[in-house]
């Protein structure tokens, strides 16, 4: 029987939305965005575009009265408007409360402790005073609870003497663990409580900026760890009754311990190079999940990778991309460009995704890539 698809209001207009916005107009979804830039990079693709912050009752509350379903592309929306319009009948996914506890990483962590899902040790802090009343819990990350983003909102306290590097919000301390491989695995969740799991990713973290700059997928790890992994994200998702994509990030001990570092009710930057490399990518699958539509095939395609394109160093100004010809020219490598008009240092302004057949093909091509490509002004 045939069942007409919902018309979705998207809060955020970024470059996930743009994506999303790419894979909806394969299903011939209607999406329409909320965002406070009036050339942000889905203000050219969405069904209808509405300047206004997602952060603000009113633009939120009135933006969600024309659709079916309300979704993110961020986290960091108004709740309260979104609960509002749930208790009128609106399909929010993910749904308002489960929001709620993933904007604040202090309830995010208490959810984890509270349901026997395996994470760091932490301690809740109101100040960056309270850093001195766990010195021999040092060294630790000192984390935002609320507003944190992309790699702001954490600080690394080696010992009491970085102790003014914390924040003066409620945040918490949580113990530093020795990881050997950090991974990450994207699952999807619809209303029928139907879930699937992406293979398991291995990510590479700049050095300054906390941001994801390189990963590969499959993840180089067995096939007993990739089976923990994904057992603890289906498990999770399932506990939430979370419907739409949640990512989960996650830290491999030495010893073979996996623990949840932090989780995103989104599509993912962990998850960009499922556009090429999976059977379905992970911005197809948020829409079959919030849309009630069945959950598509997560099979991986072969050996893929995923290379961020950030602004370079010192170049602030109106985009130019030096070396995509040269790129485009191997075999493989796909670039996406986000249609941000303006650069500025270690802005993401897009990504690159690798396809081969061995991880070591995968990072040649990528070193080919980081050599060619720059974004300057």
């Amino acid at each position: 029987m045939y069942k007409a698809l919902p018309s979705i209001g998207l809060l955020g207009g970024g470059q996930l939305g743009r994506m999303l916005l790419q894979a909806a107009i394969d299903l011939d979804i209607k999406v329409s965005c909320l965002d406070p830039d009036a050339e942000a990079p889905c203000y050219e693709l969405a069904h209808f575009f509405k300047v206004g912050s997602f952060q603000d009752y009113d633009a939120v509350y009135q933006f969600g009265q024309h659709f079916d379903v309300i979704s993110i592309e961020i986290e960091h929306v108004n709740i309260e408007a979104l609960e509002q319009l749930e208790k009128e009948g609106k399909q929010v996914f993910p749904q308002p409360h489960i929001l709620r506890m993933i904007q604040d990483k202090r309830l995010q962590k208490q959810f984890f402790q509270d349901h026997g899902f395996p994470t760091a040790s932490f301690v809740l802090t109101e100040g960056q005073a309270d850093i001195a009343k766990h010195a021999d819990f040092l060294p630790a990350f000192h984390k935002l609870g609320k507003g944190g983003y992309d790699g702001k909102g954490v600080q690394r306290i080696a010992s009491l003497a970085d102790q003014s590097k914390g924040f003066n919000s409620p945040g918490l301390l949580e113990k530093a663990v020795d990881f050997e491989k950090e991974l990450a695995v994207i699952v999807a969740r619809n209303e029928k409580g139907q879930i699937s799991a992406f293979p398991a990713v291995e990510m590479v973290f700049h050095p300054e900026h906390n941001l994801v700059d390189f990963l590969f997928s499959p993840a180089s790890i067995s096939k007993e760890i990739a089976a923990k992994a994904e057992k603890i994200a289906v498990d999770l998702i399932d506990k939430m009754e979370l419907v739409g994509l949640l990512a989960v990030e996650m830290f491999l001990t030495p010893t073979g311990e996996i623990l949840i570092n932090e989780v995103a009710p989104r599509p993912h930057n962990s998850g960009h190079q499922t556009i090429r490399g999976n059977e379905t990518s992970q911005y197809e699958q948020h829409l079959r999940a919030i849309a009630g539509l069945p959950l598509g095939s997560t099979k991986a395609k072969g050996v893929s990778g995923m290379l961020n394109l950030l602004g370079e160093a010192g170049f602030s100004g109106p985009a130019k991309y030096e070396g995509l010809n040269e790129a485009l020219a191997i075999s493989g490598v796909y670039p996406f460009l986000y249609g941000k008009k303006q650069t500025k240092p270690f802005r993401k302004m897009g990504h690159v995704t690798i396809l081969g057949t061995t991880k070591e093909e995968i990072i040649e091509k990528s070193e080919q890539v980081k050599s060619l490509i720059r974004v300057v002004s």
